[in-house]
């Protein structure tokens, strides 16, 4: 086992790989880009090596750079974590010419499968089942237009060299294909240097089904189980789980068996992923993911393995130590992904100070933030992966639901609401959805502005101001606000003009029954109301005239407009 591990990475991925490690006795070495000089990651390392500027291509992206870093710290091994240069052959090859331990699989495997084209062409030589399409190297306009119209419609153009929805464009009908065309092979271009792109049939209900693997370099390969990751907003996962309630045993002994048969196939080392497109109990190749996956947790929750850590023994030239009949499935995990983004503007990222983040302690959290940290334009939105385990689904579902109901997070915009909608809905819950179900199900889960926000952060204002006196017990309700009291807040371009007095509240000439039940200090706290007989129980910070309710996993930000309280 090597001594130190250097992690081509930052955030949460880092944090997690830097914990596994810390634990096995092995020196942990971080490089940053300079705006994320406090960075979690960089904070938990034992060293720390700057590597230039914030933008990913001149840090993270930076081989010679990484090299360099890890040279320069002694670093006997580097894992590239997920995204950047994890799949990058280039980079594991360059790692090897250093005479440093990549942690990943060998350079021909991660070639071969990094190219969709090449690895389905290897998939129907050896009979694993792909979805009709073209793959070849051809990439002639009218000659895929041909290739199309074979095909039949819909069907799906995909960037080669691609993931992340990057390059991916939907085609319903043959008017529409020159342009979808010619859209996927800039973006393809744009994000990976290359535009070739293959055809495939659109399935109308299908399931993304994953297969999990591990293998060492002494021929061993075996599957932990699958996960259902067909939750996906603009083709990124956002809610991943394991085992798939709707894969049968049959099912789940074919598709882990394949997923072994793709490994060996390949000489594959390590930890990789088989990724699956499933439908009426039939499933077709995908691509693999040659490196740790994002939604890894649930694997490890059902397994009870430390995947990272199985990783770094592998790397080191250690057997695996285990067959397949030593991996048993047991109880049920999910996985939300918390990200900067407003849900309700296409989930467009969001960027600032992350001015209070908290997560309930029920919840397993990876994340690589903290209150206070500002969230760079530079990077992935995502804050953290949060995840709930249970004997049963249905026991997951609820401890998952409760805990980002109990969480608070303020200073971005962010998509906890959104996802305690999606994991309370009846598709969900049901199990059968498809990978349709974010796009079904977006204007009923994106979080709404409810008066009731603007009624809890005039409550607070009233508190802070001695206007109301509520009791502090919270086995009884009592208000003491004079005759009239009148807030004004905005939020953006809209007013919300609050009259509150006795038990009643009017906000823009909507009447409302309320009870202030108990509240915390007066910059910021706990405000509890009962609003026309519903509880609410809102966290509410104040930081000069901006303020933040935050409760049931939604946050509201208002201003305070008001220039006195009216009495």
């Amino acid at each position: 086992m090597f001594n130190s591990v250097l992690v081509a990475n930052r955030g949460e991925i880092a944090c997690r790989i830097f914990r596994t490690a810390a634990k096995m006795g092995i020196r942990c070495i971080a490089v940053y880009s300079e705006v994320d000089a406090d960075a979690l990651h960089v904070q938990m390392a034992d060293e720390a090596v700057c590597i230039g500027p914030a933008p990913a291509k001149e840090s993270y992206l930076d081989m010679g750079k990484i090299i360099n870093a890890a040279k320069q710290a002694g670093a006997q091994a580097i894992h590239p974590g997920y995204g950047f240069l994890s799949e990058n052959a280039r980079f594991a090859q360059a790692c090897g010419d250093a005479d440093i331990t990549f942690v990943g699989p060998p350079v021909e495997a991660i070639e071969l499968m990094g190219s969709k084209i090449a690895s389905k062409q290897l998939m129907e030589h050896v009979g694993v089942p792909v979805l009709p399409g073209y793959h070849g190297v051809i990439q002639d306009g009218d000659f895929l237009a041909s290739k199309a119209h074979d095909i039949g419609f819909p069907l799906l153009i995909k960037a080669s060299a691609g993931g992340g929805g990057k390059g991916m464009r939907l085609v319903n009908e043959p008017a529409e294909f020159a342009t979808q065309l010619a859209g996927a092979k800039r973006e393809s271009k744009a994000a990976f240097g290359d535009d070739a792109v293959l055809l495939e049939r659109y399935l109308i209900a299908p399931k993304h089904i994953e297969v999990q693997l591990m293998a060492d370099s002494h021929g061993n390969v075996v599957h932990l189980f699958e996960r259902d990751c067909s939750v996906q907003r603009r083709h990124q996962k956002v809610i991943e789980e394991a085992p798939a309630s709707s894969v049968s045993p049959e099912l789940r002994n074919e598709l882990g068996q394949t997923a072994i048969m793709v490994a060996k196939r390949v000489n594959y080392v390590g930890a990789g992923t088989v990724e699956f497109i499933v439908q009426d109990e039939q499933f077709y190749f995908m691509e693999m993911n040659t490196r740790l996956q994002v939604e890894h947790p649930v694997t490890e929750a059902i397994t009870g393995l430390d995947l990272v850590e199985m990783q770094l023994r592998v790397a080191s030239g250690e057997p695996l130590g285990i067959t397949q009949g030593d991996v048993s499935l047991h109880g049920h995990a999910i996985e939300a992904r918390l990200y900067a983004e407003n849900p309700g503007k296409k989930f467009f990222p969001s960027t600032g100070q992350l001015v209070h983040f908290e997560i309930a302690p029920t919840l397993r959290v990876d994340t690589g933030v903290t209150s206070g940290d500002m969230v760079s334009m530079h990077y992935d939105p995502m804050l953290a992966k949060l995840i709930a385990f249970g004997e049963t689904r249905d026991s997951a579902i609820a401890t998952l639901i409760d805990g980002l109901r109990a969480s608070c997070v303020a200073g971005v915009e962010h998509n906890l609401g959104y996802l305690v909608g999606m994991l309370g809905s009846v598709e969900f819950r049901g199990g059968n959805y498809t990978t349709h179900i974010a796009e079904q199900l977006h204007a009923d889960v994106v979080p709404k502005m409810k008066n009731y926000f603007a009624i809890a952060a005039s409550a607070f204002l009233l508190i802070k101001t001695g206007s109301s006196k509520p009791r502090s017990d919270r086995g009884g309700f009592h208000n003491n606000l004079s005759d009239h009291t009148r807030v004004t807040l905005r939020q953006g371009k809209k007013e919300f003009v609050v009259d509150m007095q006795a038990q009643e509240a009017i906000v823009n000439d909507v009447v409302f029954e309320f009870i202030i039940s108990s509240y915390a200090d007066a910059e910021g706290g706990e405000v509890d109301l009962m609003i026309n007989d519903r509880n609410l129980h809102a966290k509410v910070l104040k930081i000069s005239d901006t303020i933040f309710v935050m409760a049931d996993g939604h946050t509201e930000k208002f201003i305070d407009c008001t220039d006195e309280i009216e009495r």
